[in-house]
């Protein structure tokens, strides 16, 4: 998405300014905060996009042209606050809706409220952002979005951003403050959760049941405060917490504050990642650590908490061909230990048990090898594995929390480069999916102890991904 006329720079200059002290951007947040609500009350005419405060094309900033998956030049942008700027001042909104049809192998025995078993036909969602840069200090972004399948309206992805330009260790340095809502929506590199493969996906089809707590459990069920810094455009270091708002403002902005419950004081939040050029494209590296203790559905009774420590690595890769063409590589580790004793002395898990009834582990591995054609047409391989202790109560029939299995997309996005026929802020992406499990919630087969199979919940589902 662009101006007409504008060119894709193959660099970016950051905006100028003189160091501030943190504590004056801390206190400049509410002020964001506060031009972000008044910018979802201004009348459609407002600036739909990022793209028209930079006036760069979209696939500037992320690859195939179509978000969120971002390139070097886009996560520049991003952990520079959202400030770069080509117009002196613009308050933008953007807009997006998708749409899908979904088939399983086999039809499904509980298939959500007001669908069919199989061959379903869904508006997955639709999403109003506010989103910008505020002079040279702060930016940001916040999402509604209306679920379609779940027919509820909710608080989606915050970032807003504080930042200002020094020198450490004599590089050119960057210092900033997240306010955001969800551990891993602040990070600039699409191998950590929120902004991992698959890029779109539905609630119509069934997925696997155990995952880390970093995979979204806490996400728009907190809300957390990380400074980091950007070294050279080479080291990147942050470090926060998260804690959860009453129930009151959860339910108010449209989420359920039972699950899975509050956070027990501050959950502490770190990031560490190193970029640099290699084999012809840029690669990086790093690891991240949360760790947190909830009163699981806000029950307190029991004096007891459930503990998580989610320890995660991961690597990336992204080089540009001499064609324009992209090749990009993402991949994640998470290794998760978990005590549920709270859990287990609330009766949570189906019976009243000892204290140590549910201290497990658990591993994700995941990773993506995509390639780009011309901006144009993209290919993506994705492969996923979960893995854990044996546990009863935790997993059912199977005991077991294994699941895994291939994804593969093929996606078209023909106006990525601003040439839109209905303007240059409008853009697209269609798109197909593929999923096949080798094993799902412990079992290759009889996995729920009626006879289904981890196959029956191959999926192919067909999009349509619209921005404007």
């Amino acid at each position: 998405m662009r101006h007409p006329g504008s060119r894709c720079g193959s660099a970016i200059r950051l905006p100028g300014s003189r160091p501030c002290a943190l504590l004056w951007i801390a206190a400049a947040l509410p002020v964001f905060l506060g031009l972000i609500a008044l910018s979802l009350s201004k009348p459609a005419a407002a600036v739909p996009s990022f793209a028209d405060q930079t006036s760069q094309p979209c696939q500037s900033c992320h690859v195939g042209g179509f978000g969120p998956h971002l390139t070097p030049f886009g996560r520049e942008f991003k952990l520079n606050g959202y400030t770069l700027r080509a117009k002196p001042f613009n308050v933008p909104l953007a807009a997006m809706v998708i749409a899908s049809f979904t088939h399983t192998r086999r039809d499904q025995t509980e298939p959500p409220d007001r669908f069919k078993p199989n061959n379903n036909l869904a508006f997955d969602q639709a999403s109003l952002f506010a989103a910008g840069g505020v002079g040279r200090h702060l930016g940001g972004f916040v999402q509604l979005t209306y679920d379609g399948v779940a027919r509820h309206v909710a608080w989606d992805n915050v970032d807003l951003r504080a930042v200002t330009t020094g020198r450490l260790l004599g590089n050119d340095a960057v210092f900033g403050l997240s306010l955001n809502n969800s551990p891993t929506v602040q990070d600039a590199w699409n191998t950590t959760p929120t902004w991992g493969f698959p890029f779109t996906d539905t609630a119509v089809s069934p997925t696997p049941d155990a995952a880390p707590l970093i995979d979204g459990a806490l996400a728009q069920q907190a809300l957390g405060l990380t400074a980091y810094t950007w070294i050279g455009q080479k080291f990147y270091l942050e470090a926060g917490a998260y804690s959860s708002p009453s129930a009151s403002t959860l339910r108010w902005l449209g989420s359920d504050p039972t699950d899975p419950g509050s956070i027990k004081g501050l959950a502490p939040y770190a990031r560490i990642a190193f970029q640099h050029e290699f084999g012809g494209g840029t690669a990086e590296v790093g690891g991240f650590l949360l760790k947190a203790a909830i009163d699981p559905g806000r029950d307190r009774s029991s004096g007891q908490h459930d503990r998580y420590t989610d320890l995660g690595l991961d690597a990336s890769w992204q080089r540009a061909l001499a064609s324009g063409d992209i090749v990009a590589l993402n991949l994640r580790s998470v290794h998760e230990r978990k005590d549920l004793r709270a859990s287990c002395a609330l009766g949570r898990l189906g019976k009243d048990v000892a204290a140590d009834c549910a201290r497990v582990r658990l591993d994700e591995l995941r990773g993506d090898l995509s390639y780009t054609w011309r901006g144009k047409i993209g290919a993506t391989l994705g492969l996923f594995r979960i893995t854990g202790s044996r546990n009863e109560l935790l997993y059912g029939p199977s005991a077991r929390p294994d699941s895994d299995g291939l994804a593969a997309q093929l996606d078209y996005t023909p106006w990525g480069a601003g040439n839109s026929p209905l303007g240059p802020l409008v853009n697209l992406r269609i798109g197909i999916q593929g999923t096949a499990y080798g094993k799902f919630n412990g079992a290759r087969h009889d996995f729920d102890g009626a006879g289904a199979n981890a196959s029956d919940n191959d999926s192919v589902r067909i999009f349509t991904w619209l921005a404007f």
